[in-house]
């Protein structure tokens, strides 16, 4: 199991004039989770968020960081706000500089790096951002999503061990909202802790690793997401909805069908219940195949023409540079979320797949293959384009 990384222990907090805002609260984060404060506005989300890096010190209670009490002395603060970064609801309220560039490298600059770090870093998490080329842009010329992706690479830039995001895509659309949840899983996916705080259900319950259903700066209940949002009292307490899966869940099994497995999370989930349910997965002789294609080698020119030779492969992109390598490349994209899960439907359907993701993110797709695998004894071929398989695939791929 993961250590601990953050821990609240009975904090309290009231603001000068007004009601308590965190009463009494305790809870854990382990390294590496995915964590969703889920509660209604006013339920006390946002100020425990900006807990978590000193900008407010609970008027009681203990906050511990790796272990260590949150120390609010300056030096200490400038410590702990370096491995916490904080993204704000609102990027025009963090982005502060005349240039994408140099408010990119404002955190780098008042860590002391020289010239030469201070241009490699920013380059690095502008380019894990997709906004390489974007230096010289003033950013209110950038949309709003390209503002929530600059404030997010002036985090990344101080390389946080833990990313605090306030209603990550709050004035979004739909699009712009996938890309910026990719994004949160592929940095999950390197390492780092993520904690969102946000009223979206739909949002929150596939893609967290445990949520934390907050109201009145209370927790109601902290679980995994099936379980935090299956208890109906809770959901209902925090003035929240249930996930359109699991109240289709729910009202199935009201009718008398046992659907087999855990409760689904995803529309993948919910059709293997379905299917197996009603046994049509039995009927399908043959799976198709996934390949799955790293775009950060060179290797643009062989895949055009791979694509070629296969034409009319269904194909996604999973992460920004993903995206952009199709689009330089004109290559159509079917699927450009949920990616994994949409290749996995069409393999059940006989069809193959390709899909386009970046190095950090080839190792991810083997393992969720492998465990639909393991859930629904259906084995999907996996292959890898251009590259050696990695050894999380196990023996469910075979490079082509």
């Amino acid at each position: 199991m993961s250590s601990i990384i953050l821990e609240a222990r009975d904090i309290r907090y009231r603001y000068p004039r007004g009601m308590e805002a965190i009463c009494g609260i305790s809870f854990h984060i382990r390294k590496k989770e995915k964590i969703a404060l889920v509660g209604p506005n006013g339920a006390g989300k946002s100020t425990l968020l900006t807990m978590f890096n000193g900008m407010i010190r609970p008027d009681s209670g203990i906050l511990l960081f790796d272990n260590e009490p949150i120390r609010y002395d300056t030096p200490s603060l400038r410590v702990l706000r370096k491995r916490v970064g904080f993204v704000l609801q609102n990027p025009d309220r963090q982005i502060i500089a005349p240039t994408v560039y140099q408010d990119v490298a404002f955190g780098p600059t008042n860590l002391g790096f020289g010239p030469t770090e201070v241009k490699e870093t920013v380059t690095r998490a502008l380019r894990h951002v997709g906004l390489e080329g974007f230096e010289r842009r003033p950013p209110h010329q950038l949309s709003g999503g390209e503002k929530k992706r600059v404030a997010i690479a002036g985090v990344l830039a101080m390389d946080p061990d833990v990313l605090v995001f306030d209603e990550p895509t709050s004035g979004l659309d739909p699009s712009g909202s996938e890309d910026i949840m990719e994004l949160l899983d592929e940095l999950n996916h390197e390492g780092k802790t993520i904690i969102i705080s946000t009223h979206d259900v739909e949002l929150a319950y596939p893609w967290a690793d445990r949520a934390i259903l907050m109201t009145g700066g209370t927790i109601l209940h902290e679980d995994i997401p099936e379980v935090a949002f299956g208890n109906l009292n809770s959901v209902r307490t925090a003035h929240l909805s249930l996930p359109t899966l699991l109240e289709l869940y729910m009202e199935l099994k009201k009718r008398g069908f046992l659907l087999p497995g855990k409760k689904p999370r995803t529309v993948l989930d919910m059709m293997h219940c379905i299917e197996t349910l009603f046994e049509k997965s039995r009927i399908q002789n043959r799976h198709g195949t996934i390949t799955v294609c790293n775009v950060d080698l060179d290797n643009r020119e062989s895949l055009s023409e791979w694509i070629a030779m296969h034409e009319g492969i269904c194909t996604g992109a999973m992460g920004t540079r993903a995206k952009m390598c199709a689009e330089n490349s004109r290559i159509h994209l079917d699927f450009t979320y949920s990616v994994i899960d949409k290749c996995i439907l069409k393999a059940l359907l006989g069809e193959d797949s390709l899909i386009l993701t970046t190095e950090s993110m080839v190792k991810r797709v083997y393992l969720r293959v492998n465990a639909y695998g393991v859930e629904s004894g259906v084995q999907i071929p996996v292959h890898q384009f251009g590259t050696a398989q990695p050894e999380a695939n196990g023996k469910n791929g075979s490079e082509p």
